[in-house]
């Protein structure tokens, strides 16, 4: 690989596949303050570790003890790691295949999906990096390729890697993906009192789904950088399936980090800050990062369901009255994605803005 430097571009970083090629140590503008720095050591999951079986999920309008354990998981830690999903653990791992193969595209190759309109304008579609809006922001030690999955009619295939050939696994695993999401939702919705499919409406239609493949390499000084500094997702759901072969996906509780354990072909899912909205905050939107490693390099790909970006987002109607008024202001999500990219450049939760 060539040696890339620092961009010179106020508002586009570094691929840091090609950066980590030729530092002996993070430049100053991934360095994280000091008392931001991961500990790589953090706390493990105290027991139980939610993991929820999804074959174990009753019909509708019956319980059991799973759908007591996933409710649990999400009220505790906004996240749970499914099994028995029904994805074969073979396509899971041509799906990591693919994505691993990408990243050792050589980077001329990978460019030609890039995020940059004509090498300056920057588009949120396409592999690279997040937009730098400030000059005090501090880097993410990743690089990453976001496609819009759902709507079919959204999609730009022309930004789908042809090599690897992204389209057929892509597709097939967008399906896969929306059963997940459409069963656990369902089941959230009954939690909760409300119409079976009330937050199913939600990612249906005109909603976007995105895909993010991440690449987190590794880094010679992991304790100084995060691969993915903290946040919160601005999604009703979302699912990601995580690297079995290094750790790196942290999530927060009281103030304290904890691991998130690798489970063989399991998958992660948490609900984001339109699901804390819109359940008027019966369900959280977890804080999460991810940490880097000094010798392996990861990756992982992240599915997010967000709503209508006309769509307004507000707590259920059948969710307020006197005992529990509204905790959250009225706002469309794209409004919202909007100053959810700020407040992650600033390292600040957008969700706190909104509260009441």
């Amino acid at each position: 690989m060539a040696c890339e430097e620092p961009s010179k571009i106020a508002n586009i970083p570094s691929i840091v596949q090609e950066l980590v090629t030729c530092v002996q140590e993070p430049p100053s503008q991934y360095v994280v303050p000091e008392q931001n720095r991961p500990d790589i050591a953090c706390s493990e999951m105290p027991d139980p570790i939610p993991i929820i079986d999804l074959s174990r999920l009753p019909a509708p309008g019956n319980s059991s003890d799973e759908v007591a354990k996933m409710q649990s998981a999400l009220e505790n830690w906004g996240l749970f790691l499914a099994v028995g999903h029904g994805i074969e653990p073979s396509f899971l791992g041509e799906v990591m295949k693919m994505t691993r193969e990408f990243y050792k595209l050589p980077l001329e190759e990978k460019q030609k999906y890039s995020n940059l309109v004509d090498g300056q304008e920057f588009r949120m579609e396409g592999y690279g990096n997040d937009i730098v809006v400030s000059e005090k922001q501090t880097l993410d030690w990743s690089d990453r390729l976001y496609l819009v999955v759902e709507p079919e009619s959204r999609r730009i295939y022309s930004m789908w890697p042809a090599h690897p050939p992204f389209r057929d696994i892509l597709c097939e695993y967008t399906v896969r993906c929306r059963e997940i999401a459409s069963l656990v939702l369902r089941h959230l919705a009954r939690m909760l009192n409300l119409h079976e499919d009330y937050f199913v409406e939600m990612i249906e239609e005109d909603a976007i789904t995105y895909a993010r493949f991440n690449y987190y390499p590794h880094c010679p000084k992991p304790d100084q950088v995060l691969g993915l500094k903290p946040h919160t997702d601005a999604t009703v759901i979302t699912i990601v399936f995580i690297d079995d072969s290094v750790s790196g996906l942290q999530v927060q509780k009281n103030g304290v980090w904890h691991k998130v354990p690798i489970v063989p072909n399991a998958l992660l899912v948490n609900t984001g800050d339109a699901m804390e909205i819109l359940s008027n905050g019966f369900f959280k939107s977890p804080v999460h990062r991810a940490v880097t490693n000094a010798e392996k390099d990861r990756v992982s790909l992240v599915i997010f369901y967000t709503p209508d970006p006309e769509r307004e987002i507000e707590p259920a109607a059948e969710l307020v009255d006197e005992k529990r008024p509204m905790q959250y202001r009225k706002i469309k999500t794209k409004d919202y994605l909007v100053k959810l990219f700020e407040t992650f450049a600033e390292g600040t939760l957008v969700i706190d803005t909104m509260k009441i």
